[in-house]
């Protein structure tokens, strides 16, 4: 075991028994690292990430590249989610060095911590034109120790002076309503009209961009956006991206039809697909969205939530050592345990063939296993084979319930059960919001003992949050999004409950927040607070990715608190916040859709969702 066995960390933990000589990240490694002369061979992943597990696999678990890196790097491990303020650095200095980003990132560091190589899931071997890892850390090793060490350390001195350039801000005059028409705009251009969502492959759901449209729509009537947001939302609800048997939605597609998914489930997103559906339910009434959203929140209620009433990270891609193989059928399979009428329906709805549907995402090849993704209405695949259709709501969640019993016979994905302030802040203002509007009590009382649960641990001090609690431990200080996305969660119960102990805990958090955070010189929001030193440089996140930024949710909260206690500081706060990136906003709304969420609901006469 090396010294990864004493964190907390589900991912520092897989590599707990590796060959290499991990150390956590922290001032022991980088002064290590300073008194041995070795440059620090970083490698950042996460529990549930698919590739991260091929790397081990491949690399971390091998004698060969343990002996190269133990003997010449010092080897540091980190949880790109127990750290996403060291996360976010390494990301933006391995999109500035090799023009990509992901995970697993792999750095190399000088002794001060200056990176001078980034790239993301390297192979033990070369070929086709890439570099090995083996052939790498021979280089490396070969450069450090003789005389083009100067030309690493160069390189290292000029990667970190452009990462303490980059600057995510850029201030302008606060815009009004023309900003929400080029979102509209500039998304509508991206929509992909045959398949639903934005762009092409990979096809990555991202919910605030929905939920930006849908209030577009209550603003404008502007048809139009209510049109892309929902066939964007009836394609993902009928993809390989949603669990038709245990429900919840996975990561994203690797092909534009939604088809075969990315297969691990993070919490952030069921949470961000609550938003979204509940939205949508809110909007139109239609039924399907409110089945979505309860389907979801079943799904986090049963499977993502610990005893003590928080939410874990999320479930594994991989299972047994393959990538979905958890999720995925065999024709031969569904023979043994189905009816033939019953196998027949399933294999219309769900285009199964007997060479299979699913194919590997590095090579394309087909497995003979299959996706289950809707091609069609269970009633329209009915009515084709000439099969009695009464009673078939029945006849559906029985063959739903044969099939997803069958499944919890396997070995299941593991589990990253760390709990993490911010992305539960976010599930309970989802659970809130989505319990609220379909009046469905407990969902909005799974939250409150969310917001129980935090208040005893990690955010005890509403003043001083932490940013991850597992095993009864909570030393990892919380960042910009910790205070925001709990704020927001807080004044979602409050809206839902009327309990005036969350109004009362939201402002505390949100007053932090404005002090902590509020960055004089570079006019937004820090991603730390400025009374802790950051790595490498201080920085600010505006993007809305994956997750809406910090920034953008802060502002949203405190508009919402303005409206709620009739504050004019906070919603002077998020006026300040908002022009911090108001040049990014018009150039790229695309990026900002919850900047524009906030800008909406700041501008007022639309939706007040």
């Amino acid at each position: 075991m090396n010294r990864l066995a004493n964190t907390h960390s589900p991912y520092l933990l897989q590599h707990a028994e590796n060959p290499v000589d991990w150390h956590p990240w922290g001032d022991e490694a980088l002064h290590l690292s300073r008194e041995e002369d070795r440059p620090i061979f970083l490698s950042i992943g996460y529990a549930t990430c698919h590739w991260c597990h091929v790397m081990a696999h491949e690399s971390f678990e091998d004698r060969e590249v343990a002996d190269l890196l133990n003997a010449h790097f010092l080897p540091v491990k980190v949880d790109r989610e127990e750290r996403p303020d060291i996360d976010h650095v390494c990301m933006r200095a391995c999109q500035l060095i090799s023009g990509r980003g992901g995970w697993p990132q792999t750095l190399l560091l000088t002794p001060e911590g200056k990176p001078f190589f980034a790239a993301t899931y390297i192979p033990k071997q070369g070929g086709f034109g890439q570099l090995g890892l083996l052939d790498l850390l021979a280089k490396v090793r070969d450069m450090w120790t003789g005389t083009q060490r100067s030309e690493l350390e160069k390189s290292a001195d000029s990667v970190t002076s452009h990462l303490r350039d980059i600057q995510d801000l850029k201030p302008a005059a606060l815009p009004g309503e023309e900003a929400l028409h080029s979102g509209f705009s500039r998304l509508g251009e991206q929509f992909d009209a045959t398949n639903a969502g934005f762009g092409s492959a990979p096809k990555f759901p991202c919910p605030h961009q929905l939920l930006f449209l849908l209030r577009y729509h209550a603003r404008t009537g502007n048809s139009e956006a209510l049109n892309m947001a929902e066939s964007t939302l009836r394609a993902m609800r009928h993809s390989g991206i949603f669990d038709h048997l245990g429900y919840g939605f996975h990561r994203y597609s690797t092909d534009p039809q939604w088809r075969l998914p990315h297969f691990e489930k993070m919490l952030y997103d069921q949470a961000t697909h609550l938003h979204a559906y509940a939205e949508a339910f809110a909007t139109t009434g239609k039924a399907e969205y409110a089945q979505t959203a309860r389907e979801v929140a079943s799904y986090v209620l049963r499977d993502l939530t610990s005893g003590e009433g928080g939410f874990f990270c999320g479930e594994d891609a991989d299972s047994e050592g393959e990538e979905g193989k958890f999720y995925v059928w065999e024709l031969a399979e569904l023979e043994r345990i189905l009816s033939e009428s019953d196998l027949a329906l399933v294999r219309t709805v769900y285009g199964l063939t007997p060479e299979g549907n699913f194919q590997e995402e590095a090579t394309g090849k087909r497995t003979g296993a299959n996706v289950l993704h809707a091609v069609k209405e269970w009633a329209d695949a009915a009515h084709e084979l000439g099969q009695d259709t009464a009673d078939l709501d029945t006849r559906v969640e029985n063959i739903r319930g044969t099939l997803y019993t069958q499944r919890e016979k396997r070995p299941r994905p593991s589990l990253d059960d760390k709990i993490l302030t911010d992305w539960n802040g976010l599930m309970i203002s989802a659970l809130a919001r989505t319990g609220s509007v379909l009046g469905e009590d407990h969902l909005v009382r799974a939250a409150e003992e969310a917001a129980a649960f935090l208040r005893s641990g990690p955010a005890a001090d509403r003043s001083n949050l932490m940013h991850r609690y597992r095993d009864g431990d909570s030393d990892i200080e919380g960042v910009v999004d910790d205070y925001a996305f709990l704020g927001w969660g807080l004044l979602e119960l409050y809206r839902s409950t009327g309990k005036e102990q969350y109004l009362r805990d939201a402002e505390q958090i949100l007053g932090a927040l404005n002090k902590r955070f509020q960055e004089p010189q570079l006019g937004g929001l820090s991603f730390t607070p400025l009374d802790r030193e950051p790595f490498l440089t201080r920085f600010t996140e505006s993007f809305d990715g994956a997750l809406p930024s910090g920034g953008s949710v802060a502002a949203y909260a405190n508009l919402l608190l303005a409206e709620l206690t009739e504050n004019p500081e906070s919603r002077q706060a998020a006026r300040a916040n908002m022009e911090s990136v108001a040049g990014r906003l018009q150039e790229i709304p695309t990026g900002h859709t919850f900047w524009l969420c906030a800008l909406d609901r700041y501008l007022g006469d639309g939706t007040k969702s």
